[in-house]
Formats: structure tokens, sequence, C-alpha cells
């Protein structure tokens, strides 16, 4: 299913990490590499634009794309390298817009830590911005990246977010010979006062056992068997995925940028948000049509 990867690089040790895996993935799939580096034109960090200036990140930046594509073809793998000026996080998302990507795959945080790619910046724009799904990666000594992939685990509320998740962990599944989890997480904190919670909760259980049905049975027809649909009880609903996660060795998380009570909900200081910072393994991030977000259903 991955013919074509995107891979955004600044050559930092962030991205040598991820790249590792955009390898891995590229030689199982038999997928060609765009290699793309975006010289930072913007004055983000620079505090007057010259000529020589754009002259020395574009060589910086031929650079980088040419060792990673080495790298690429030592294991045989096709490459695209490309340098660009601008803006990185709209460079990227135009880019892989434009070109039809299946998917692309960047660290979370590279030169200059954490703060730059999450909170308003490149990797966190861009999760938010691409219509390709996206692939984090925490390029930190907790991370787990395995592959391939022997079990991929799917959250869903319901939503069309979600459920366009659904059918890509179910190929990604399919391509990976993984076997397929799904999950549902009622966050407690959400049920506020009820003067009846044991019926308010039972209709919960109930809502999130249907819907898992429903993605179980949209995964048989996919030809995929899931190996288990649960339901769970937790305060914080990210925190309920990262333990599902330990409990059941997942080695890729798959999940919407947003759900039923709209986009907001799943980036900014949200579960999808919390998953990049966190997971102890990939976040395969997949955005709904703009169409879908709009009314916050999904």
């Amino acid at each position: 299913m991955f013919e074509q990867i995107l891979f955004p690089t600044d050559g930092s040790d962030g991205a040598a990490f991820a790249f590792n895996h955009v390898v891995d993935l590229a030689a199982r799939h038999d997928a060609t590499v765009h290699i793309l580096n975006v010289a930072d034109t913007t004055g983000n960090g620079i505090l007057q634009i010259r000529g020589d200036d754009i002259d020395s990140l574009e060589q910086e930046g031929d650079r980088i794309v040419s060792e990673a594509a080495n790298r690429a073809h030592q294991r045989g793998i096709d490459t695209v390298t490309e340098v660009r000026q601008g803006e990185p996080y709209r460079e990227i998302a135009d880019y892989a817009e434009t070109h039809g990507f299946d998917l692309v795959v960047m660290p979370t945080h590279g030169r200059r830590g954490l703060e730059r790619f999450l909170l308003g910046s490149t990797c966190e724009r861009v999760v938010r911005r691409a219509d390709v799904p996206v692939l984090t990666i925490r390029p930190d000594d907790d991370v787990r990246v395995t592959h391939p992939y022997q079990n991929v685990l799917v959250p869903t509320d319901g939503s069309n977010c979600a459920n366009q998740a659904l059918a890509i962990g179910a190929d990604v599944a399919d391509g990976e010979d993984a076997t397929l989890h799904l999950l549902s997480v009622i966050a407690i904190t959400a049920l506020g006062a009820d003067a009846r919670p044991d019926i308010q909760m039972g209709m919960l259980e109930e809502n999130a056992h249907e819907l898992l049905d429903e993605a179980a049975a949209f995964a048989e027809n996919a030809g995929i068997e899931t190996a288990s649909t649960t339901v769970e009880y937790a305060p914080s609903i990210h925190k309920a995925i990262l333990t599902h996660i330990d409990d059941h060795d997942i080695d890729l998380v798959v999940v919407g940028t947003h759900g039923r009570t709209g986009f907001d909900r799943y980036v900014l200081g949200s579960v999808t948000e919390y998953l990049v910072r966190t997971s102890p393994i990939p976040v395969l991030t997949v955005r709904a049509p703009e169409a879908d977000t709009k009314d916050g259903s999904g």
C-alpha cells in the first residue's frame, strides 16, 4: 500500500532515526522514497535573509538529501530528491498533496528539540494540514520501532475521521501481515454529574460495543481478522491507549486527528497530540477530508 513515501528531513539525528524506519518500510513495500529538504527562508532563526544565506541553505539541503539518498540506495531503494525554499510545514504539506503520496514520515523533533516540532511547529502543523497519512516517530531512547509490524491498534469513537483511520489501519495490517486490535475508550471524566450514572455508563458501553462490532465487521469484510475488541473506562483517553499499547505489544497505532467533538479535541492539547508526544511506538495520524471536519461530527 505504500508505493510513494515522502520523507522531509533537516539532517538532524532525529531525522536519521526516523529514516531507518522509512528504509525498512520502502524495502518491504518496494516503494520509492521522496527525500525533501526545505530551506527555511521565512526568517525563523535567521535575522536577515540575504542571497548568500539562501545559497548556503540550499547547498546544505543538497548535501542532506544526497546523503539520505545514498543510504537508501545501499538497500536498493529508488529515491527522488528535492530542495525547496519557504516555510517548512507549508512546503511539506503542499508537496505531499501535489504529488499524491501514500505516506509522509516525520520525526516529532529534530535539530532544535521537542519545542520546534510540536506546539505550533513543523510536525504538528503537517499533522494538522496534510491530507496524506502522516507517520510520526519520537527519536528518543524509550521508543520501540519494530518492523514488520506484528500488532496494529486502531482506537475508534465511530466518527468519520476514526473510520478513515480504521480503513488505513486495516490496509496496513493487511500489507504488513499484522494483527489488528480495536479499542474504544469511555472517558470517565467526560461523564459529568448525573442522577443515574449507572444507566448513562451502561448506554455508553453498549454504544462502544456497537461501534467496535461495526469496526470488526468492516475489517472482516476487508479480509482482516481482529485479535481483540476492547472497551475501557479511563480518566484519560490517551493514557488508556498507551496502556493498551504496552499490554498488547502494539507496534503501530493508527488514529484520526479529530473525533466526534471536532478538530480541536484531537489536536491542541488533546488525544492525538499527546500520543504523538508520548507514544513509545510510531503513530500514524489520519486526517479526514475537509468537508467532514466542518460540522465537528468527525
